[in-house]
């Protein structure tokens, strides 16, 4: 309990908020590097997502590359590309190797939600005389947007897991009181710095969980209430 109240005392330490090293900097210099590397991921994975899970094309190829991609240490990764990119673009190879990590949940997410949806649907929409591109933006969507959601989700915190390594190569971030505090031996900051990590991401799953829920269609939602109360029912005739 002493460690917890050591770093609880570092966390509300006043030189906590001074200096170019201040917490508040260090977060900020967090979620850029999140919010940057997950919107370039998204712009290309999402597309080629919705192409897949749209034509049923290539969808073998893309879980080959995401499963290799889940496979690349991020570590290596990142420090591999700052050695190619060189010293001076040490931001530039972070948020490739960010990117590059973003894109398998996302892509994953993008093409399972079109393909989740029941073909009758799809049918359904297309004997009503919808164009392609109209069963696309009406149809699958909406009803694969939660899914996307969830790949988002789960692409978010991935980053936000791995952008603490970024104070490795010296990019700030909230990882940067724990490397530095490593070898320093200062394990309040080591553990200040953690609870930073986990509550930021904690704090972002809840507001994407939400979001997550809120991309369920209204049908969709009364749909499954209702079939939630029928089988509540008929546990409790049975019983």
């Amino acid at each position: 309990m002493n460690l917890f109240a050591d770093a609880f005392a570092w966390l509300t330490s006043p030189d906590r908020f001074e200096g170019a090293y201040a917490l508040p900097t260090l977060l900020s210099q967090h979620l850029l590097y999140t919010i940057v590397s997950v919107l370039v991921a998204a712009l290309i994975a999402v597309p080629a997502g919705w192409l897949i899970g749209h034509t049923g094309r290539g969808r073998e190829i893309a879980v080959a590359l995401s499963g290799a991609a889940r496979a690349v240490p991020s570590f290596g990764l990142m420090v591999l590309l700052v050695l190619l990119f060189g010293v001076l673009r040490i931001p530039e190879a972070a948020v490739v190797t960010f990117v590059l990590l973003a894109i398998p949940s996302l892509l994953a997410g993008a093409y399972t939600g079109l393909q989740a949806i029941d073909r009758r649907v799809i049918d359904a929409a297309r004997a009503t005389g919808m164009t392609e591109r109209q069963v696309f933006w009406k149809v699958e969507l909406p009803l694969g947007l939660p899914l996307l959601v969830g790949g988002l989700r789960s692409a978010t915190l991935q980053v936000i897991a791995t952008v603490t390594i970024a104070a490795y190569v010296n990019l700030g971030g909230l990882g940067w009181p724990i490397i530095q505090g490593i070898p320093l031996r200062r394990f309040d900051q080591v553990l200040g710095g953690a609870i930073l990590v986990a509550v930021l991401a904690l704090v972002v799953d809840l507001l994407l969980a939400a979001a997550q829920r809120a991309a369920v269609p209204t049908g969709l939602r009364v749909h499954s209430s209702a079939r939630r109360e029928r089988r509540a029912a008929s546990a409790a005739s049975s019983s």
